[in-house]
């Protein structure tokens, strides 16, 4: 059910500035976000050059954006965890480390299909 004023254009403004103030706050909060932010910058015309079609291009640039969420999922675990307060819980815990297999399994994700496609190229 929709919000009372919030339909239309307006919905679709006020989602773009929240998710905008959410890359700022992933931005200022998160070393590990900034890292694999700066990493796809960089990587992204390497893609560009490795890929020989526009799929190989876009199968490059889309696992590093898929690394991206998932830094960004994890990192909103760990905040609303961290809500609650510093006390070891084994749920939290959990939790947590899920959030952080979740980012090592989309950087092995990019190391295969990086590999593949460099394979492709030069093997």
């Amino acid at each position: 059910m929709a919000k009372p004023g919030n339909t239309g254009i307006r919905r679709i403004l006020r989602a773009t500035r929240y998710s905008a103030q959410g890359f700022a706050q992933a931005w200022q909060h998160e070393a590990a976000f900034r890292q694999e932010l700066v990493l796809a910058i960089v990587l992204t015309p390497a893609a560009i050059w490795l890929g020989e079609t526009i799929v190989e291009q876009a199968l490059l640039i889309g696992v590093l954006l898929l690394v991206l969420i998932v830094e960004l999922f994890n990192s909103a675990i760990e905040a609303a965890i961290d809500r609650h307060g510093d006390e070891h819980h084994e749920l939290s815990g959990r939790a947590k480390d899920m959030g952080s297999a979740a980012v090592f399994v989309s950087l092995v994700i990019v190391l295969l299909v990086w590999g593949a496609v460099a394979w492709e190229r030069f093997g």
